[in-house]
Formats: C-alpha cells, sequence, structure tokens
C-alpha cells in the first residue's frame, strides 16, 4: 500500500456491559456505517477480541475499504488511557488488568486508543458537540449507571498520574451515607443516579408518609418517576428536586476549584432535565465561590445518546498515534 494514502476513516467503539456498538467514522465526524452485538455473549475477552475485530473488518471493506482506516477508538467500563487496559471494570465478565487496546491492535494492525466513558464523552463534546470552541471546561457522564466526568484544561483532557482524574461519582457528600458498591460510604453516585433515586423516593416514602404512585410500582426507574411527576406526584417530584440539590452542590464545589468555562451534561439522565435543572442550577449558584457566581454555563450535550459515544470514540481515534502493519 502507498503511504501517500490520505486516510480518512476512523473506527469507534462504544462498549458497555450489555452492547458493544461500532461505527466507521468520517473526518466530519459523519457516521457511515454502525452495528452492534451484545457484549454479554462472549464471557471470555479473547474470544470477544476476536469476534470484534472480525466484525470491524467485514463492515470496514464494505464502507470504503481497510486501506482507508487511520485507526481505532474504544470507550470501555474503566478504561485507563493511559495504560489501554480496562482495569478492574467491576460490571464486565472480564476480571482484572485487559489490556485491550493491545489485544486489539494486534489482532487489526491499526493504532488503538482505549478510554473510559467520561473521558471517550468529553473528547466527542470537544470536537462535535456543546464543547466546541471551550478550552477550560468539565463534562459530567450523568447515566443509570452512575456518574463519571472528564476535565479538559488548556484543550487538553487531564486524566491525572494513574488515568484516574475525575471520579467524580465517588466523591462523599456524607460520611455516614449510603453504602457505596466502591466500598464507602456516602459516595455521590449512591444520591444522583437510577439507583440513587429510587432510594431518595423510599426514604421520603417512609420519613413523610406520603402516598405516592411510586407505591404501587415494581420497580422504581427514572422514567416512572418522570411518569409520576407528570401527575403531580409529591414524592416523585421531591426526588427529582432532591437529586438536583445534590449535583447542584457537588458541582459548585468542582467548579470553584477549577474555574471552568462550562459544565457539559451527558447521558441518558439528562432525559430528565426538565425535572432536575432548575434546582440543580439553583444549587449550584448557592453554593459556587462568590467571584464566580453566574458565570459558569451549565449546558446539556445536543448529540443523540445514541450516536454520541462512538463518535466520542472516533474523535479519540485522531488522537492516537497512527501505526499500522499494512504500510
Amino acid at each position: 500500500m502507498s503511504e501517500n494514502v490520505v486516510k480518512r476513516h476512523v473506527i469507534g467503539v462504544d462498549i458497555n456491559t450489555e452492547q458493544t456498538t461500532y461505527a466507521v467514522v468520517d473526518i466530519q465526524g459523519g457516521i457511515l456505517a454502525k452495528e452492534s452485538f451484545r457484549t454479554s455473549d462472549y464471557p471470555n475477552v479473547n474470544e470477544y477480541v476476536t469476534v470484534l475485530s472480525e466484525k470491524i473488518i467485514a463492515l470496514v471493506e464494505q464502507n470504503g475499504g481497510y486501506e482507508s482506516v487511520r485507526s481505532v477508538g474504544v470507550s470501555a467500563p474503566s478504561g485507563n488511557f493511559v495504560t489501554g487496559s480496562m482495569e478492574n471494570a467491576s460490571n464486565m465478565p472480564w476480571k482484572g488488568h485487559v489490556p485491550l487496546a493491545a489485544m486489539l491492535r494486534d489482532r487489526m494492525g491499526l493504532a488503538v486508543a482505549l478510554g473510559n466513558d467520561a473521558h471517550v464523552t468529553a473528547v466527542g463534546e470537544k470536537a462535535f458537540g456543546a464543547a466546541h470552541g471551550f478550552r477550560n471546561f468539565i463534562v459530567i457522564s450523568f447515566s443509570h449507571g452512575g456518574l463519571g466526568s472528564c476535565i479538559f484544561i488548556d484543550g487538553h483532557p487531564y486524566l491525572g498520574t494513574e488515568g484516574f482524574a475525575g471520579e467524580f461519582g465517588h466523591i462523599c457528600i456524607d460520611e455516614n451515607g449510603r453504602q457505596c458498591n466502591c466500598g464507602h460510604r456516602g459516595c455521590l453516585e449512591e444520591y444522583a443516579s437510577a439507583r440513587g433515586m429510587a432510594k431518595t423516593a423510599k426514604e421520603i416514602i417512609q420519613t413523610t408518609g406520603k402516598k405516592s404512585i411510586l407505591q404501587e410500582v415494581e420497580e422504581i426507574t427514572p422514567q416512572v418517576i418522570a411518569d409520576a411527576c407528570e401527575q403531580g406526584d409529591e414524592v416523585a417530584l421531591e426526588t427529582f428536586q432532591q437529586t438536583g440539590r445534590f449535583l447542584g452542590s457537588a458541582l459548585a464545589t468542582y467548579a470553584s476549584l477549577l474555574d471552568p468555562e462550562a459544565i457539559i451534561m451527558t447521558g441518558d439522565m439528562t432525559l430528565f432535565s426538565k425535572w432536575i435543572m432548575d434546582v440543580l442550577r439553583e444549587s449550584f449558584e448557592a453554593n459556587i465561590f462568590q467571584n464566580l457566581k453566574g458565570k459558569v454555563k451549565i449546558l446539556i450535550s445536543p448529540l443523540n445518546n445514541s450516536e454520541r459515544d462512538a463518535l466520542g470514540a472516533s474523535a479519540l481515534a485522531w488522537e492516537v498515534k497512527e501505526y499500522s502493519l499494512f504500510k
């Protein structure tokens, strides 16, 4: 293959507990083709990597050819950009340190960049979303599973010495609070997540004795709470309001430390921003350092939830040094 061929495509891969999505993306962020398969069908990581590589190659050959692809970007739970490994991903079947970037590179002969969900989301927001044009900002990944964040300073992501900067969900807001899956108590994630809101709703019912639609459902989910809000349910409304207060106060501390231009909210939980954001902004402004009041934008990502992570992973792919066995 000629070294003068301009490679205009990258591969963006989004891995979560249930599904793996992979896409061919052009230099302008256009998704040329996208497919997915069940992650959970492959509890053996070697088999998973082989299947993923084969599926990517087949999709690429149908959409521009392998020679058009520069590199691969991957979003994965507990993905560490510094090491290229998934490190102790508690919700995945592959335990310990999994050198996923190196495994994919060896199978495919292309450069591979790996990042965690929040890092990849932030890179995507910088390239294609609400962070475009900002240099100092925070991206918050607000999802059913929990909270993550990524910090950009002077136009570059700050990942920390070991690659774990931005663990926003595991800051302590109550040292005697709810037990977290990480082993600590009172983590923000136990209050501002799907499971956290279910616990909040139950606590409100128990402490106030108020009757609620939520007492009649088998499982309390954010969507169920939102539906109850539409019917004027007081417990449901207070659940979202408490979530907004917790999150707004914590974000104020974050912003007071970093003085960002903006905080960008992403993730599937932003679908319920109608019930959360007013209280969140009120709590944020009440608690932020006084010289920053009214100066930090809080924005909702405009990117499509179903495409954001694959787009972010494709943006990460452009950041890695080019490598190919086929030059």
